[in-house]
């Protein structure tokens, strides 16, 4: 099957019926199954900020042997493999992630790359017989989605996506109690993150040669050809990435926190798909090179509730006690959840006290999270964050900041799993720079 067919609606209805048979079985994978005594080789593919830490918590679990480490930046793969040599593992050193995909010691890869890598790098994964954990957002543009989710199903992979959050006693609390009629009839759904930035955030460094120990150019990989810029790069002490906020690798606050949050509306809904979204934002304040807004507010027309999301990264003000979370407003109960735990306020009881408060700050989420993958691994069981699901988490994300930058409402086809504006159907399709093609 050529790149150029799998753009076509028959390759998106092909999506749409792996969905239907995902939804009928979780036993839907067939393949090689790890004896429960057999340790799963896994390679680390992306060792940053996230690597480095998805490396962690799986080295807390037996039954991983951590096999090799991946990147790009020298410095990151001396501190992994260090990292993984203080666990007790001894893994190979990789520059290049064509390298761990070859070796058929590996069973499995964690991909935590810069986003505009995920989509590729699994696919390509999953074509070499490897079971795959991916970070999220799934992908960049929609159609690569599409794409990864083909995969996982034509060579009957295994993939986790990094949406953990699903792994969260006080989520899975959350999604019980929505779906159980508590709340009565949910009418609104608001999401949110509030913090505070300096006005002159990250800086405007001027383009410079790359580091040492960094080879730019298969860090760029399928994005398009640019000057190195350390903002872009985004790795520098006491800051999150900032490659997040460069639209040729990511898509800012909405596909970073965004992603997350969204996440746990679909997953209470059985991941229905919104039918519209309309998105405004901008560079309000903030003076530096980074490409993102610094304020942003998107809605979601679902079919049967509203939905929003709110970024504000230029004050800091709380809703419902806290910086972030995903709130259901029902014509019963409001239910507020964020990785602290959860509360319910009962309508008529007043907005202060909150008649149900499940408080376990940062709760594990992460190895549970692990331990799903392994134990899917096993069994071929369908994962908690199957990829399926985190594209369709992505893709709205991907549909507001499409609307905000173009400044068009979007209408949501489910059916043939694109927009209805023809002249936006474009900016579904990705457009890599050789010699990098997706094929499924």
């Amino acid at each position: 099957m050529t790149d150029d067919n799998l753009r076509q609606p028959s390759a998106r209805r092909d999506f749409l019926r792996a969905a239907g048979a995902a939804a009928l079985t979780s036993n839907l994978f067939t393949g090689a199954v790890k004896g429960a005594n057999d340790k799963i080789n896994v390679g680390f593919i992306g060792v940053g900020t996230m690597g480095s830490g998805n490396l962690g918590y799986a080295s807390k679990l037996p039954e991983v042997q951590v096999t090799a480490v991946c990147d790009v930046y020298q410095t990151n793969l001396e501190k992994a493999q260090a990292q993984a040599r203080k666990a007790g593992f001894e893994p190979k050193a990789i520059k290049d992630f064509r390298e761990v995909l070859a070796d058929k010691s590996i069973d499995a890869v964690c991909i935590a790359t810069p986003d505009h890598w995920h989509p590729y790098i699994t696919v390509e994964a999953c074509k070499a017989g490897k079971d795959v954990y991916v970070e999220k957002p799934a992908c960049v543009y929609v159609d690569e989605g599409v794409k990864m989710v083909q995969a996982a199903r034509k060579y009957k992979r295994v993939v986790q996506a990094g949406t953990m959050q699903r792994s969260g006693a006080f989520f899975q609390k959350a999604r019980e109690i929505v779906q159980s009629g508590r709340l009565g009839d949910v009418t609104f759904v608001r999401t949110w993150q509030a913090s505070s930035t300096k006005k002159e955030g990250q800086g405007n460094p001027p383009d410079a040669k790359p580091p040492a120990g960094l080879d730019w150019d298969l860090w760029l990989g399928p994005a398009p050809e640019r000057p190195f810029n350390v903002n872009r790069w985004g790795i520098a002490p006491n800051r999150w990435s900032t490659f997040r906020y460069f639209w040729d690798y990511a898509g800012g606050a909405m596909t970073d926190w965004g992603v997350h949050l969204l996440d746990i509306v679909q997953f209470a809904f059985d991941e229905v798909m919104p039918t519209s979204v309309t998105a405004q934002g901008d560079k309000y304040y903030v003076a530096d090179n980074l490409e993102t807004p610094d304020t942003m507010l998107a809605t979601f027309h679902y079919p049967k509730f509203l939905g929003c999301y709110e970024s504000r990264t230029c004050n800091p003000y709380p809703m419902y006690d806290a910086g972030y979370g995903t709130a259901f407003h029902g014509t019963e109960a409001t239910l507020m959840v964020n990785r602290g735990g959860y509360k319910l306020w009962k309508v008529g009881k007043g907005a202060t006290e909150p008649e149900d408060v499940h408080d376990k700050s940062m709760a594990p989420m992460n190895v549970p999270h692990w331990q799903n993958f392994l134990h899917c691994i096993r069994t071929r069981e369908k994962p908690q964050s199957d990829i399926e699901t985190c594209v369709r988490s992505t893709v709205p994300c991907l549909l507001a900041n499409l609307s905000m930058r173009h400044n068009t409402w979007l209408d949501w086809d489910e059916q043939q799993f694109t927009v209805k504006q023809p002249q936006m159907k474009q900016y579904l399709q990705e457009n890599y720079r050789a010699p990098w093609k997706l094929e499924v």
